[in-house]
């Protein structure tokens, strides 16, 4: 088979973990959206999507009309790019997720904002480095309007917690987890700790396979915070996360991979 990989970073730990598991036997081609010429053909059997730029959807959304698969698919991988279609997605299937509210700036809703409880800001659309952020006051607010004036952005009331999140990732129908300290807690984003899935509160890995149905996403994290007593609320969805230092998540996305492949091989047989 051949796979190939939409990164500028080949060497990213997961994806370098599961081309060593593929190169023995398969072709392994990674494929930088910018500096790239022209594609390789024939398409590979299947492509991975481990880049959330412009040019790496475009790249994405060329070899998907060329019929190749590509995992995730450039549609959901955008669509988890803007936070307010992620929203109403997950509210319209039922999934616990965070109610969101829209602003087109930080700095018109700031002028007009009156807060009676804590809030979470976050950018519109979702990217490295984007704003995130606990608002208790209209002083704090100010100073994020100020540094982010013409941000869009999307607006949750702040659920009591625990301070930890739970961090969830999925390869298929494989559910992978850990718990991190939340960024928006008074001391900062702190270490990533273990936690085996068989430790997830009873109905919460489903609940992570049904975010994968709803989204039509193959590997991506979701983030949910417990707000007493095992009840989940979801708070962000993403595509093809890292998920770094979890035993397994390369093999698993090698498996997948060749069953994407293999999936693709078998349609054009009976074409």
């Amino acid at each position: 088979m051949r796979i190939g990989l939409i990164t500028p970073e080949p060497g990213h730990p997961l994806l370098a973990d599961t081309t060593a598991l593929l190169a023995p036997e398969h072709t392994v081609e990674a494929l930088d959206p910018v500096t790239l010429g022209e594609v390789p053909l024939p398409p590979a059997d299947v492509y991975l999507l481990k880049s959330r730029t412009p040019h790496a959807l475009g790249l994405a959304r060329h070899l998907e009309r060329q019929g190749a698969p590509v995992v995730n698919s450039a549609a959901a991988t955008a669509l988890c790019q803007d936070r307010t279609e992620m929203a109403e997605l997950a509210l319209r299937a039922g999934l616990p997720f965070a109610p969101t509210r829209t602003h087109g700036s930080l700095s018109t809703w700031a002028a007009e904002a009156r807060l009676d409880a804590p809030v979470v800001v976050k950018s519109r659309r979702s990217r490295r480095g984007d704003l995130v952020a606990r608002v208790d006051d209209a002083a704090r607010l100010r100073e994020l309007a100020r540094e982010w004036p013409h941000e869009p952005v999307v607006v949750q009331d702040h659920a009591p917690n625990n301070g930890w999140d739970h961090k969830l990732w999925a390869i298929g129908d494989q559910v992978f987890s850990a718990l991190r300290r939340s960024e928006l807690s008074p001391g900062g984003r702190g270490p990533t700790r273990p936690l085996p899935a068989a430790e997830l509160p009873p109905g919460w890995a489903g609940l992570v396979r049904e975010v994968g149905t709803v989204f039509a996403l193959d590997v991506y994290g979701v983030d949910i915070i417990d707000t007493g007593g095992g009840t989940p609320l979801i708070v962000d969805v993403n595509a093809f996360p890292g998920i770094r230092g979890q035993a397994g998540a390369p093999e698993a996305l090698a498996a997948l991979a060749l069953r994407r492949a293999a999936e693709r091989t078998r349609g054009a047989a009976e074409q």
